[in-house]
């Protein structure tokens, strides 16, 4: 296949420019993350276009459907399943009084489920078999907008989660079909109220704005007439069901075609767009890549998705094996979004995942808790996540999980999570416990930068660490302030 832009052209290694260390902790970092030293190794000796075939090596398929053992407990919402649903047929029949106690049982088996979930995810996100696919997956979790704080129902948002799963680097074009179909997003985006006789706009307007082609590429007339396509459109429980008497059957004008489309029609008519693939390519870009990708970059990624029928996977191969993904100006520039620097930090520490409780807090101040984005456009991303009050907090978040002080008190965040947290219990402090080095301090100083950072630091910055390891008495407890140190610096919070 060829590329027409010579920065997606593969990236060879040469003695001038070699796959070295800072390339492979950049490749994890970026297509996961974070790499170990163990990983680093392997992705080093398998070189950049093996290392990309390992990483991108896991099934389309969701967690349960990997492993029985390894799915989230929602034992809780067990006599809820369908949600709304379930609980409006248990209080049939019952006083107010009792209606309000299963209404309140509900709230709290939701909230547990829920909490569970997420404790999960982000447990999963750090030490489970396929951290591509889990970034991935978290990738289009704010991509395709749904929050908990929205869709009550924890096995509806479950289910999203796996469908992320399931077609993280699968066909785009069945994705979108499916996700239009989703429980969680017919709630999330009012399709559930999008009948004839009074059309909901909310569906038909964000699957072209924010899933498929960008403001600018549709007009408002596409945005009615394709909205009278999706009616009808609605779940029963946790599942999707299409009910013929509140369809339009009219014929209708959508993106200069005419006929009596449905919802499917409707997307269909969206993948003949020329700036469909284009759309994707630049928003895949800017998560792994880049920051405000240019033009021809975009539209000749877009062209590769294009030319594989909408299959992920080729794309993703050749954006992450690319000249561009290697250039000296893509490495280390990206401010780590919250999860990743709570998941990097987590696994490359090799620390327990702490509990939700003490960490959820610190991620609703960083402004992200899973499943809770802010708004229908999802987190907004790069220099949003740095502020005077989230970068206090940041700090203090990677020092606790390098076994440092206890984190802070749970305050009023933007993470959306709130009222999920409130339902935690406390845990323990984290595990961090290193080894007693049996190398010069230098020695030890080098391999933590190279562990946790990937990159070279300034020359007054590392002596620092190293006069740290000299003035301590205690090889154990040096170690734990030369990493509490890498973790609070401002090169700590980029990847």
């Amino acid at each position: 296949m060829n590329v027409s832009h010579p920065l997606l052209a593969p990236y060879v290694p040469t003695a001038a420019d070699p796959f070295d260390w800072t390339k492979a902790a950049h490749l994890l970092n970026r297509a996961g993350f974070g790499g170990t030293d163990e990983e680093i190794q392997k992705v080093l000796k398998l070189g950049p276009a093996g290392a990309v075939d390992w990483l991108m090596d896991f099934p389309d398929a969701p967690a349960n459907e990997q492993s029985q053992e390894d799915v989230p407990d929602l034992s809780a919402v067990a006599e809820y399943k369908g949600g709304y649903k379930a609980l409006y047929r248990k209080m049939l029949g019952k006083n107010e009084e009792t209606k309000q106690e299963i209404r309140r049982e509900f709230q709290r088996a939701t909230g547990e489920a829920l909490q569970n979930t997420v404790a999960w995810w982000m447990k999963r996100m750090a030490y489970g078999p396929y951290p591509m696919q889990e970034k991935l997956v978290l990738f289009w979790h704010g991509h395709f907008t749904t929050s908990a704080k929205d869709e009550r129902s924890a096995t509806a948002m479950w289910q999203q989660n796996e469908l992320h799963r399931r077609f993280a680097a699968g066909n785009y074009k069945q994705y979108v079909h499916l996700i239009s179909k989703d429980a969680a997003m017919l709630d999330y985006l009012n399709n559930q109220q999008n009948r004839k006789q009074h059309p909901n706009e909310n569906y038909a307007r964000e699957v072209m704005e924010l899933f498929t082609l960008g403001i600018g590429n549709y007009t408002e007339t596409d945005v009615k007439q394709g909205a009278r396509a999706f009616t009808g459109w609605e779940h029963d429980g946790d599942d999707y069901v299409f009910r013929p008497y509140f369809h339009d059957n009219g014929v209708k004008y959508f993106l200069g075609e005419s006929g009596n489309f449905n919802g499917d029609d409707i997307i269909e008519i969206i993948f003949k767009q020329p700036s469909c693939p284009t759309f994707i390519a630049s928003e895949l870009l800017t998560w792994f890549v880049t920051p405000n990708p240019e033009p021809k970059l975009a539209v000749a990624l877009g062209q590769v998705l294009k030319d594989n029928d909408w299959e992920l996977r080729p794309m993703l191969r050749t954006m992450l094996s690319s000249k561009l993904f290697y250039q000296p100006t893509t490495i280390g520039v990206q401010i780590k979004c919250p999860i990743q620097l709570v998941v990097g930090t987590t696994r490359q520490l090799n620390v327990e995942t702490p509990k939700l409780r003490g960490i959820g807090g610190a991620l609703n101040q960083m402004g992200q808790v899973p499943f809770y984005p802010p708004n229908v456009k999802g987190w907004p991303g790069g220099n949003m996540w740095i502020s005077t009050s989230t970068l206090f907090v940041r700090y203090n978040t990677a020092v606790y999980l390098a076994g440092g002080s206890s984190l802070p008190e749970f305050r009023r965040g933007k993470g959306g999570g709130r009222e999920l947290l409130r339902a935690g219990g406390g845990g323990p402090e984290v595990d961090f416990d290193p080894t007693a080095p049996d190398a010069p301090p230098e020695k030890v100083v080098d391999h933590w930068l190279a562990c946790l950072i990937g990159r070279k630091v300034t020359d007054d910055k590392r002596q620092v660490l190293i006069d740290v390891m000299n003035d301590s008495g205690d090889n154990v407890q040096g170690v734990k302030k030369i990493v509490q140190l890498i973790v609070s610096m401002p090169d700590y919070q980029l990847c």
